[in-house]
């Protein structure tokens, strides 16, 4: 899952984002509202995480432009402000989180999680969907009880495919879904990499759980089966 976080202060920058990483999420930054802005308008993230006090463009008023704009996506605001109406302020303007700081680091990021389980209206960070089974917090995936061998970026395709089970999801969607904006990938990169997910789960016997929808895009199933999808 993508995060974009918007932060002036480098130090805080670089521990959040660093530790966002290392817990497997891809993550876009911005030190300033305007760019904040134009990048949460331009791209599908799952939770934007927002500090108050920026340059140019406040918190608050990147997120008022964000829901005029129409932007559902999930908003955790950061302040070091520590009185209520801010607080109030922040979530009566659409924010759908709010955290003061200084933060303990497991309270934030139980709160990303939570957010964006909140988003693809999945209730814990277990996701069963028949013989397949992936933990979304321990970014593990398991076919029939047997662990399956992924890479980061192939955990994350499979992942937002299984949060989107039986819906159509387009090559577009993935890119802003799972890989970075800086990252400049090929033409085929996309399907090249969903090959690799769809060979894995072929090998763990779910054959075709995959589907390519011409011109379109893939589908995964939400509930699927080894002697669905031809293991014997």
């Amino acid at each position: 899952m993508k995060i974009l976080y918007v932060e002036d202060s480098a130090s805080l920058r670089d521990t959040v984002s660093r530790g966002l990483r290392k817990a497997g999420f891809t993550v876009d930054v911005a030190t300033d509202g305007e760019t904040g802005l134009d990048l949460a308008l331009a791209g599908e993230y799952a939770v934007v995480v927002l500090d108050v006090m920026l340059p140019g463009l406040d918190g608050f008023e990147v997120l008022r432009e964000l829901r005029k704009a129409g932007s559902k996506c999930q908003i955790l605001m950061l302040t070091a402000r520590v009185e209520i109406a801010d607080r109030v302020r922040g979530l009566e303007t659409g924010a759908d989180d709010y955290l003061v700081k200084p933060f303990a680091w497991e309270e934030f990021l139980a709160r990303v999680r939570t957010l964006v389980r909140r988003r693809f209206r999945q209730p814990s960070d277990l996701l069963e969907m028949g013989d397949l089974r992936i933990d979304l917090r321990a970014h593990r995936a398991w076919v029939d009880g047997s662990e399956l061998d992924l890479r980061p970026r192939e955990f994350g395709i499979l992942q937002y495919l299984a949060l989107r089970g039986g819906e159509i999801v387009t090559r577009t969607e993935i890119l802003e879904e799972v890989y970075d904006h800086s990252v400049d990938l090929k033409s085929n990169a996309i399907d090249a990499a969903v090959c690799n997910v769809r060979r894995i789960l072929s090998e763990s016997g779910l054959n075709d759980a995959i589907k390519t929808i011409p011109r379109r895009g893939y589908l995964i199933e939400k509930k699927i089966s080894r002697k669905q999808h031809g293991a014997s």
